[in-house]
């Protein structure tokens, strides 16, 4: 048996000796009760689970910032090209009056929000058409989806020396941007409008190799989109296909263009500008009455007043809509990559 030492003299003491007799064996080892050490271990377990419950809940909320997304303490970030436009200052009060509160971070050019978007610093951006969507989701590796149309801005065609398409002669040339996003849509538009013929059906990717020429009633050059204005007054030029961020400063009107893409047809499609949240949030409750309110009478009127009246308002699509058409331009941006 163990020899315990005594407390007082710190001499060696035996322990009784345990019963023999018939009931216990001789050497049979003492049973000792370890009720109370078990349930010190239970407790001890039990505080390091609590502990480690308490520090992930700690954790989560200090990421969250400890309040429910939308909250005045941890309100939707939406990246924009402009936060200072008038919609989104419309927006932002629309919002917040419904309960809402964002906070519009502000982009200085297109090619930063979509990477912010994925890396979760924004929840949400406004900026761009589903092509220049698909292209990003293509080249990168990423699944970002649309969530709600906001508009459409139809590409028109001006002159310098016609009123009318009818007026444009045969052999006559017509000048075209040459980025790949508004190349596509210009020659959509010429066709539309009867002035080129193509050798397969138009898609997003359309180049000028893919007009048939000896079939077609002009030809097409294409220039750096700022040049595009400028070149209605070459003699040499019969028309142009301006996109809108040039109008303007070209000193046109809108109303000025002597034939514009239709917003509601298919090929029109590609150029839709949408909210856009990484994949997860799609479902996002908040997020989707967030597109509503964008097209409140309020916001719609602010950016209409921005856009010179070209606007033409996206709420129709729904999001599966939205994303089908997705889908269908990453295929065409693979096939063509």
């Amino acid at each position: 048996m163990a020899d315990f030492k005594d407390a007082k003299n710190d001499e060696p003491t035996k322990q009784a000796e345990p019963k023999q007799d018939a009931e216990l064996g001789e050497g049979e080892p003492v049973r000792v009760n370890h009720t109370a050490r078990n349930i010190i271990i239970v407790l001890v377990v039990v505080v390091l689970v609590a502990a480690g419950v308490i520090f992930a809940l700690h954790r989560n909320s200090s990421q969250s910032g400890g309040a429910a997304k939308g909250s005045e303490a941890n309100p939707v970030k939406i990246g924009v090209v402009g936060a200072t436009d008038p919609q989104w200052v419309e927006f932002k009060k629309e919002a917040q009056d419904a309960g809402i509160y964002v906070d519009i971070v502000d982009f200085q050019d297109y090619t930063s929000e979509n990477p912010a978007l994925a890396a979760g610093d924004l929840d949400l951006n406004e900026f761009q058409h589903l092509l220049y969507l698909a292209n990003y989701n293509v080249s990168n590796n990423q699944d970002l989806q649309p969530i709600g149309g906001t508009a459409i801005y139809p590409l028109g065609l001006y002159s310098n020396t016609v009123k009318s398409i009818d007026d444009i002669t045969e052999g006559s040339t017509i000048a075209i941007p040459n980025d790949e996003t508004n190349q596509a849509r210009a020659i959509g538009v010429l066709e539309a409008a009867g002035l080129v013929t193509l050798k397969n059906d138009w898609n997003a990717f359309t180049t000028p190799d893919d007009i048939d020429t000896s079939k077609s009633k002009v030809k097409v050059t294409a220039l750096k989109a700022e040049q595009v204005a400028n070149s209605l007054s070459d003699p040499t030029i019969a028309a142009g296909v301006i996109n809108n961020d040039y109008v303007h400063d070209a000193g046109l009107d809108p109303s000025d263009a002597i034939y514009q893409d239709d917003a509601s047809t298919e090929q029109a499609h590609p150029y839709i500008n949408v909210f856009v949240a990484r994949k997860a949030d799609v479902n996002n409750e908040t997020y989707l009455k967030l597109v509503d309110i964008f097209h409140s009478d309020t916001v719609t009127e602010k950016l209409q007043e921005n856009s010179n009246g070209t606007a033409v308002s996206a709420k129709d699509f729904t999001a599966e809509q939205l994303q089908g058409y997705l889908a269908d331009i990453e295929k065409d941006a693979r096939a063509n990559a």
